[in-house]
């Protein structure tokens, strides 16, 4: 499920902006990507992101500027050596007529740092505040969009639902077309074969049986309300819809294989289990982008 939300908060210690971005993923991938100086809060940031999302390919980006903050910086001395030494080889090994530029060497990463290294409580508190800020402008940007989600899904599945309806009341007028084709068909096989009559009907009957979709359209309509439900109540729903649209799909499937040759009314009962698995598929397309 896609999502995103931006927070900005300005103190003493400077501008802060934290931003996460998502897309849909089968588990939960975050990709943290800080200032250097922030490097060793990003084990508990992540901690924090996984404890609240559940599910997506996460990008968190943190902002930090302090250029309005009074701080004390010192200089990276064997960084800015070996700057100056690779300057010095790449000079004369090119025979360049060029000088070092300082401020190229002042933006190299880790050339600077504030004179106290060491994590700041502070600077904590103020960048869990604000991830816990926009983790749930997040949450609530997703959660806005699973709603839209679910009412498509919702509008799909009553669609599912009245197709069952359809084929369970012309599951008893295709028993008797099923079971009189059936007969005909045994009596052009053993026709002369000293066959009782009785006999005849009874594995008619009984083919006839073998063909009737009663359970199957029984519990295609139980999964489909189960989903339903599923939809209704929230939250993490995108494995149980998984597991849902399979079994239905399985049903279909099934009750489409047992109605060959039932004639015209045959006909309507596959149109009625193709627009089901169509169905199936416009949900199963959704459900990839719910949590």
């Amino acid at each position: 499920m896609t999502g995103f939300a931006r927070v900005r908060r300005v103190t003493v210690r400077g501008e802060m902006v934290f931003t996460l971005k998502s897309v849909n993923h089968r588990a939960l991938d975050v990709h943290l990507h800080l200032p250097a100086d922030l490097d060793g809060y990003g084990h508990g940031l992540r901690h924090l992101i996984k404890t609240r999302v559940a599910r997506g390919h996460v990008d968190v980006r943190l902002f930090w500027d302090r250029s309005g903050a009074k701080q004390l910086l010192t200089l990276n001395r064997p960084l800015l050596d070996s700057f100056m030494a690779a300057f010095a080889e790449a000079k004369a090994g090119y025979n360049l007529d060029c000088q070092p530029d300082l401020n190229a060497a002042f933006r190299v990463p880790g050339m600077l740092a504030e004179a106290d290294s060491e994590l700041d409580p502070e600077v904590e508190s103020l960048m869990t505040g604000l991830a816990l800020e926009a983790v749930d402008a997040f949450n609530a940007s997703r959660e806005n969009e699973g709603k839209s989600l679910g009412l498509v899904i919702g509008e799909a599945n009553t669609r599912i639902l009245e197709h069952t309806a359809e084929l369970a009341a012309l599951r008893g007028r295709i028993l008797p077309v099923l079971q009189q084709r059936l007969q005909e068909r045994l009596q052009s096989l053993l026709s002369g074969a000293g066959i009782e009559p009785q006999r005849l009907v009874q594995e008619a009957a009984l083919l006839a049986d073998r063909s009737d979709v009663t359970e199957e359209i029984h519990r295609l309509s139980i999964h489909a309300k189960q989903l339903a439900e599923v939809i209704g109540k929230g939250g993490e729903a995108g494995k149980r819809l998984d597991f849902l649209l399979q079994e239905m799909g399985r049903e279909t499937n099934t009750i489409l294989s047992k109605t060959n040759g039932a004639g015209e009314l045959g006909l309507q009962l596959t149109g009625l289990g193709i627009a089901i698995k169509s169905e199936i598929e416009r949900i199963r397309e959704q459900a990839l982008n719910l949590e």
